[in-house]
């Protein structure tokens, strides 16, 4: 276990049973579908990587980088896009692959986002919800568990860009953040 963290929250081991319960589900719904996987950047990354091994069905991927963090640990409430999602999203059903929801203001944002784009359908996938932090009530279709408002890091979260290559999720020190 890494220095800064109080205790490991989720082994690999657990990590890869919720990764693979969720795309059993997703395999069943999105059947005939026209599927992308867009990852929100930088989190998701360990998790889309994982999920999309687990999917069974054909379908595309793309990124968007957006975020009301900067590199404090709280929601600024402002979604800034970094970087777009590379096609178009006409009459595709998207699938927002997520690896934590906390407030819940950069989700809600990308959803209204996309469904601009003419996207046929859009749904959320995280692995993590934090729904004791939410300020915007979100609809989240695949949860792979609800953690409590600790701050979590690894398996792609971070804290200042750092500890996401932990192959584990921990719960960081406060004296690490505070």
């Amino acid at each position: 276990m890494h220095k800064d963290c109080e205790r490991i929250l989720f082994t690999q081991e657990e990590i890869h049973q919720m990764v693979c319960s969720l795309a059993k589900r997703i395999n069943e719904d999105y059947k005939g579908k026209n599927l992308i996987l867009i990852g929100l950047l930088k989190g998701s990354i360990m998790f889309m990587s994982d999920l999309m091994k687990e999917i069974e069905l054909d379908c595309k991927i793309d990124f968007i980088c957006a975020s009301s963090y900067g590199s404090g640990s709280t929601s600024s409430g402002r979604v800034n896009i970094v970087k777009d999602v590379s096609q178009p999203l006409d009459g595709l059903d998207v699938l927002i692959v997520e690896d934590i929801i906390d407030s819940g203001n950069t989700l809600n944002f990308i959803t209204k986002y996309f469904k601009a784009k003419n996207a046929e359908s859009v749904k959320i996938c995280t692995l993590l919800s934090k729904p004791d932090r939410r300020v915007v009530d979100i609809p989240v279709d695949y949860i792979g568990v609800e953690v409590p408002d600790e701050f979590v890091v690894g398996y792609g979260l971070d804290f200042d860009e750092n500890y996401r290559n932990l192959p584990y999720i921990g719960i960081l020190k406060p004296s690490v953040y505070s």
